[in-house]
């Protein structure tokens, strides 16, 4: 009797059970039918070969580099569309299914721009719209080049430009072509110019930006300057100046007459050198031998009182007194000067009717080739000028001289999931040994390597043809350029700071987004580390940012009251190189696809502006350091800026073989 109930039991239990699992099965059915199922809410990604892994390790978080000692870059194939991973942080959207292209997706509707808008937003607008369509037309015409006249590629590539050796002009000639000798092929070592000319008289100068002085009131002035220009270094602004020579025989500040030397590099000017009548330190560098500043007779009476005191000294202590010569100011007014400028190794050497007078160190950003005119003006009359041992070809037309074409140097494949560190480095499509600089040097680190931080060079089409081929070229071979289809101009390099904004939480997902040029040297492992003190559910803003920073209203870079009408601009990063958390650039990103961006002709102030309408909602920690270097290089740099491509490699074996940051001044 016991035993039948307990048959009864157990049949009633099986039953039962069958029951239960083919609820199980039909609920399973219902929610995959729904798409909805259960493994979503742990993410994908939480899945690796082995098994499910703790839902904690989600987030990718990079604590050492030693972790990265034995990881290697994903194989995958760099064509192979991208898979879209599961995201569940705040601020990290999901990755676009597209393909690894070399172009950038972003794209600019010029058929909503208003013309007649009166806040001094329509003019940049205006601008977009016509580099994006003249920008649109080179890209067709590169593609349809690229699939259809291969031997044009090859004629580009095999392409030198044949300059004169020396070139020879008289006053007149150079007056009529507007005070400038093109030089084709620029200079070489060796290279070196003549000019026979005389200074004008001095007139009265009552400009008060010139002579500092009140109304009707007038100061005597007689000045001219020589500049080494670089005329195909940049489009759409005016040529940098490679060497600006500036002889001020009366109406300078000091009053007396000086000398002065300067660069001016992406339109910045660097520290003057002048030369006031003393001789260089002993303990100054010198420029091959040279000294910078040669001493010639001041008329302050220091150099007598100097003359009487070792006059007594030498008969109290009985030494031979030396022969020494006392030099004139080596220009005078309507008196013939014959002047050689000369390209030694080290620097510019310049001197004046047979006597050295200034020697002027190379600076970063150019090399000798780059000096392709010379432009004299103010109160100078010109005889004649002569160029000599020039050299007869131009390399920037043979880019295959400057691309180091090993596989060494490509870059790694995006990796499947998010990324630590997104690096946009802006760089311009004639910039090819600057990017080859970038690839060998702190691209070279492991991080990158590794594929936890991802940089890419961004760069709009160039006005020749022949360089937007190279660039094509450059970019298929190395995977690591992103296009920005449009035409580059100074006024739109804000695009390609949206574009960066765009790749870093659109194609990579990236947690912090860096922006830096291509002559700026970027310490990554450093540079997360400054990102992580901030916590992680913050919203951050970190560079050598600039407080209460005042626009100019006045001169070329005037900003009018349309364009910013208040008094101060808002915290802005130097642009050489800043981050932002990714909720700030998608932010950013959205709103240039809604055409509500507001944007502005200076890059960096771009950013400021953007970053403080985005701390209007959402709180934003602004960090300041200094070690985001403006200007050149300091000790325990972050970021360092103006290196010239021999100065990364160059910083680069420093950090390695010393494992501490440490700058070079070689020029």
């Amino acid at each position: 009797m016991k035993r039948a109930k307990l048959d009864l039991f157990m049949s009633l239990s099986r039953q039962r059970s069958i029951q239960i699992l083919i609820f199980v099965g039909v609920l399973y059915v219902f929610m995959v039918s729904l798409e909805v199922p259960f493994v979503f809410k742990t993410g994908l990604s939480s899945v690796t070969q082995e098994g499910f892994s703790d839902p904690s390790s989600m987030s990718f978080v990079l604590d050492s580099e030693e972790e990265l000692e034995e990881k290697d870059a994903p194989t995958r194939p760099m064509k192979v569309p991208l898979r879209v991973p599961s995201q569940s942080q705040k601020f990290r959207p999901g990755r676009r299914i597209r393909e690894n292209k070399i172009v950038s997706s972003l794209n600019f509707d010029g058929s909503l721009v208003n013309v007649n808008r009166k806040d001094g937003f329509s003019g940049i607008l205006n601008n977009a719209k016509e580099a994006f369509e003249v920008g649109k037309r080179l890209w067709e015409e590169l593609e349809l080049g690229s699939k259809g006249q291969n031997s044009y590629n090859k004629k580009v590539e095999n392409r030198t430009e044949s300059c004169p050796h020396s070139i020879s002009m008289s006053g007149t000639e150079f007056w009529e072509k507007g005070r400038m000798m093109v030089l084709p092929c620029g200079l070489t070592l060796g290279s070196h110019i003549t000019v026979v000319g005389k200074p004008k008289q001095a007139h009265p100068e009552n400009d008060q930006k010139i002579s500092l002085l009140k109304e009707g009131q007038y100061v005597m002035v007689s000045q001219f300057m020589m500049e080494l220009q670089g005329l195909k270094t940049v489009d759409g602004e005016d040529p940098p100046r490679i060497l600006h020579f500036n002889p001020r025989l009366k109406g300078d500040w000091s009053g007396k007459p000086v000398i002065e030397q300067n660069t001016c590099y992406r339109m910045q000017w660097g520290t003057a050198l002048r030369c006031d009548g003393w001789k260089s330190k002993a303990d100054d560098e010198t420029v091959d031998g040279q000294t910078k500043c040669e001493k010639w007779i001041r008329d302050d009476g220091d150099h007598y009182e100097s003359s009487k005191a070792t006059w007594w000294l030498n008969r109290i202590i009985g030494r031979t007194k030396k022969v020494n010569f006392d030099w004139p100011y080596p220009f005078e007014e309507d008196k013939l000067f014959v002047l050689t400028l000369s390209a030694g190794l080290e620097g510019y050497h310049v001197n004046v009717d047979g006597r050295h007078v200034t020697s002027f160190p190379y600076r970063i950003g150019f090399a000798l080739e780059d000096a392709t005119g010379l432009y004299l003006n103010g109160d100078l009359n010109v005889n004649s000028i002569f160029a000599a041992s020039l050299p007869t070809s131009h390399p920037s037309f043979a880019p295959q001289k400057l691309l180091d074409m090993s596989t060494r140097w490509k870059a790694p494949p995006l990796p499947d999931g998010p990324v630590e560190l997104f690096i946009g480095i802006l760089s311009a499509g004639n910039h090819f040994a600057e990017r080859m600089a970038v690839r060998k040097s702190w691209m070279q680190h492991k991080l990158v390597k590794s594929s936890n931080v991802v940089a890419r060079f961004f760069v709009a089409l160039h006005p020749r043809k022949e360089v937007n081929v190279e660039l094509k070229k450059e970019a298929e071979f190395f995977g690591d350029i992103v296009i920005v289809p449009y035409m580059d101009t100074y006024d739109l390099v804000v695009l390609k700071t949206v574009a960066i904004c765009d790749y870093g939480v659109c194609t990579v997902s990236a947690k912090y987004i860096m922006k830096c040029d291509d002559d700026t040297f970027v310490r990554v492992d450093a540079i997360i580390k400054e990102a992580k003190k901030v916590p992680e559910s913050r919203s951050l803003y970190v560079g050598n940012i600039n407080y209460y920073h005042k626009p100019l209203r006045n001169g070329k870079w005037a900003v009018t009251y349309e364009e910013w009408p208040e008094e101060d601009y808002p915290p802005y990063a130097n642009g050489p190189g800043y981050i932002v958390s990714s909720d700030i650039a998608h932010f950013l990103v959205q709103e240039f696809e809604k055409h509500k961006l507001r944007l502005f002709k200076m890059e960096d102030v771009s950013m400021g502006m953007w970053v403080e309408q985005f701390n209007r909602s959402t709180p934003v920690e602004y960090v300041h350091s200094l070690k985001f270097c403006q200007f050149g290089c300091i000790d325990d740099y972050y970021t360092a800026h103006y290196q010239s491509p021999k100065q990364m490699i160059c910083m680069w074996d420093k950090l390695q073989q010393l494992g501490r940051p440490q700058c070079c001044n070689m020029r």
